[in-house]
């Protein structure tokens, strides 16, 4: 059974977004405690659509968490539900104020997308896999989705591990199909960590010229002072400029959506500005971002002005 999904001869979006939505119980340095809704695709389709982009949510809950769907900003005919077995719930504990470093676990852990999950009667520019943690995607799935457009992955899903015997505790290890899947690949998103966990580099600059050696077309990665963005020719910055940290969760997936579906239309120069302001601005209040592409143009008059 489906959320719902409006019923045309072939919809077309700039991106599909696919992922689990989540419950997430986030504790900070200080021992203060929230639980909200969250995941990759919740933030991630948050700021695509906030800035005037069609885009379409599919996820997976278990039935008796359907209530958890509100969290998206979305209408309601652009989100795609599919029912599961298991939904899929986190657990972090920021250990510093930067929330740089965390200890994460994931309580339960949702079942995977397949191919078939994404309908035949829709058309996407972009197909964004947003997971979570190793085994939401399989290499066969992103393989054949490839077939149908450009390939967008946040490596998080391909890197980061479940350790159920040990009640769900979280680890990284290298993506052992990394070499394999990266040419199938048109836009990789990163942060300083998991690029070094990929290639050995703690240079984020050389890190980034591996990745685009080993066949990803365009990488991101997000570090808490800048954005980077490598195309195999030039490399691109823009500095993060949030007044504050307290909407620092969903970070790297607003900033990657809103990259890539910026990029559809505008230079790299151009996207990363818009992308970087987005998440600046979101980074200031806790949950996906629900401004307006004004509101991130007003910022960006603002606060970078010297970037235009």
């Amino acid at each position: 059974m489906k959320y719902k999904l409006e019923e045309t001869k072939m919809k077309k979006y700039s991106s599909i977004i696919i992922g689990h939505i989540t419950a997430d119980q986030n504790i900070d340095h200080l021992g203060n405690e929230v639980f909200i809704p969250g995941g990759a695709v919740v933030y991630s389709s948050a700021s695509a659509y906030a800035l005037g982009h069609h885009v379409l949510a599919v996820t997976k809950v278990a039935p008796k968490d359907r209530d958890r769907l509100c969290a998206f900003t979305l209408p309601k005919e652009d989100i795609l539900c599919l029912d599961a077995e298991h939904s899929s719930d986190m657990y972090n504990r920021y250990l510093t104020p930067d929330k740089e470093r965390r200890i994460s676990v994931c309580k339960s852990v949702g079942d995977p997308f397949n191919a078939e999950d994404i309908p035949t009667d829709i058309d996407a520019d972009i197909y964004h896999f947003a997971g979570l943690v190793y085994g939401d995607f399989s290499c066969e799935m992103m393989k054949e989705i490839s077939k149908r457009g450009k390939v967008a992955v946040d490596v998080q899903a391909c890197l980061r591990h479940v350790n159920v015997e040990d009640g769900g505790s979280m680890y990284f290890e290298d993506w052992k199909d990394k070499k394999e899947m990266l040419p199938y690949i048109d836009f990789l998103k990163t942060d300083a960590a998991e690029a070094e966990i990929m290639t050995g580099l703690e240079d984020r600059y050389e890190a980034a010229k591996m990745l685009y050696s080993w066949g990803a077309k365009e990488i991101l990665i997000t570090h808490n002072s800048e954005v980077l963005v490598y195309d195999g020719e030039n490399f691109y910055t823009c500095p993060i400029r949030a007044r504050n940290l307290s909407g620092r969760t969903g970070r790297g997936d607003t900033t990657f959506a809103a990259y890539i579906n910026e990029r559809l239309h505008n230079d790299i120069k151009a996207s990363l500005l818009y992308a970087t302001a987005t998440v600046s601005l979101k980074m200031e209040t806790p949950g996906p971002f629900k401004g307006t592409r004004a509101d991130v143009e007003n910022y960006i008059n603002e606060f970078y002005a010297d970037m235009k």
